[in-house]
């Protein structure tokens, strides 16, 4: 530490970063004025808009049902997992509308944006939420096309005669 000379000059600087600590943002309650919390969620191309509120574990997306927009069992599990994680399975209301990428991102949007409405909610369920990764953005897209190649990688057929 550049500038501390003396025992008494690092025990001020140790002592303003100690009041520093009792500043650092809680987090707080967001809720709309339907006492909704709302977050987005993303994945590949896929944006989802999820609502959250009270009541008996109903998941809608897009208009429909969770169980006939998301058919493989395996888009309803992920979809699931942050409340299965929190055990708040029968508490909340969801609500989605997702567009753009296909099924897999979509789940993966509605998921992400389940686990931020959750903390929204609810803040104490961040650090399970996180723990569990759900609140980070998966940042894996398509790699692009390169010129001169077939796919992104995939280079023509080379034939040596």
């Amino acid at each position: 530490m550049a500038g501390i000379n003396s025992l008494a000059e690092l025990s001020v600087v140790t002592n303003t970063a100690k009041t520093h600590e009792n500043f650092t943002s809680t987090h707080v309650q967001k809720l709309d004025s339907q006492g909704r919390a709302y977050a987005t969620g993303k994945r590949k191309d896929a944006v989802a808009r999820v609502w959250i509120k009270p009541g008996s574990g109903k998941i809608t997306i897009n208009n429909k049902e969770f169980d006939k927009y998301f058919a493989r069992p395996v888009l309803r599990m992920i979809l699931r997992q942050p409340i299965v994680a929190t055990n708040r399975d029968t508490q909340f209301d969801i609500i989605a509308t997702v567009a753009g990428g296909g099924l897999s991102g979509q789940a993966g949007a509605v998921r992400h944006g389940i686990s931020k409405a959750l903390t929204y909610y609810e803040p104490e369920l961040r650090t399970i939420l996180k723990k569990g990764g759900f609140l980070t953005r998966d940042s894996r897209v398509v790699e692009r096309k390169k010129y001169g190649k077939a796919k992104a990688r995939r280079s023509f057929q080379f034939s040596k005669r």
